[in-house]
């Protein structure tokens, strides 16, 4: 679609709305009042995630389930008036309206003045990110963002320079990887400043993957299985292993086994096993061949030589 779409009567507003759906979320338009302005439309598409400048240039009534994708709306002017999972939202400048996918929001009043930045991201992608950030669920998300909070303003620069950036240069944008990228980072400020109050775990290991990894180092030799891994990570296997490769570059089956190959390495070194075989047993080693060749992987030396050092 162009980068600009301008509807200038009433009249013209149904094939604008047409566009609209095309580009953000399809919805049922309601005019409740003429307005004296010009509808606008402005779109920037980054893979799962779309941005979007809307303002309809009349007081309308919005009703959109937003399938298959959270929209948030950032009102930069007037006001928008809705009704989120059965609350009330009001969001003004310096606040943010959040809808959820695949649920029916209505925009009862979306004045005439109010023009929104729309971010629009893909339902599946965002429940991976906000799990692999800050380990909960999408449903957790907020129904509306303080948008003067450090985290958020950080987010809103992000979206109003990516988003004029990639109307001005759109050469930027013909890379995939590129707009996939934006899109990447656009989405981990959002978490981020949708759950501020989140304990900081650092870049490379996000909580979903700490609160595995503390479990293993509690109970190292415990038969670890796929269910329990989930269990202590309060999500999917699924997103687990994906957390894992992400930001630590392993599967937890790997991460458990360097984690027993330490125990072991330490209970060589300080003798506090007679034998190799009762230091690989402890930890939860069953098959002694496997568990030497992995020892000399990590290590250099074979688990004999640690213990007559």
């Amino acid at each position: 679609m162009p980068n600009g779409r301008v509807a200038t009567s009433v009249e013209e507003l149904p094939d604008f709305s047409a566009a609209v759906a095309d580009a953000y979320f399809p919805h049922e338009l309601t005019v409740l009042r003429d307005g004296v302005g010009s509808a606008e439309l402005r779109m920037v598409d980054l893979g799962p995630v779309r941005l979007t400048r809307i303002g309809w240039g009349a007081e309308v009534r919005v009703r959109s389930e937003h399938p298959g994708g959270w929209a948030v709306n950032v009102p930069r002017s007037g006001l928008l008036d809705a009704q989120v999972r059965g609350r009330s939202v009001l969001s003004l400048e310096g606040q943010a309206t959040v809808c959820p996918p695949d649920t029916q929001t209505v925009m009862s009043r979306w004045s005439a003045d109010c023009s929104i930045l729309g971010m629009r991201i893909d339902a599946d992608y965002l429940a991976d990110e906000v799990t692999a950030l800050v380990g909960l669920t999408a449903q957790a998300m907020p129904a509306q963002l303080n948008l003067r909070t450090e985290a958020a303003q950080a987010w809103l620069a992000l979206l109003t320079s990516i988003g004029a950036q990639g109307l001005r240069s759109p050469e930027l944008l013909a890379r995939r990887a590129v707009r996939e990228r934006l899109g990447a980072t656009l989405t981990a400020a959002f978490v981020t400043a949708c759950f501020p109050d989140e304990p900081e775990t650092g870049d490379v290991c996000p909580r979903v993957v700490a609160r595995v990894v503390e479990a293993m180092e509690a109970d190292p030799a415990r038969a670890w299985g796929s269910a329990d891994i989930a269990r202590c990570a309060g999500v999917g296997i699924r997103r687990v292993q994906q957390s894992f490769q992400r930001y630590r570059g392993e599967t937890p089956t790997e991460a458990l086994r360097r984690i027993r190959l330490r125990r072991v390495h330490d209970d060589l070194l300080h003798s506090r096993v007679d034998t190799v075989a009762d230091g690989a047993t402890r930890w939860g080693f069953m098959h002694l061949g496997r568990f030497a060749a992995a020892y000399r992987r990590e290590f250099g030396v074979s688990p004999s030589a640690t213990l007559r050092r």
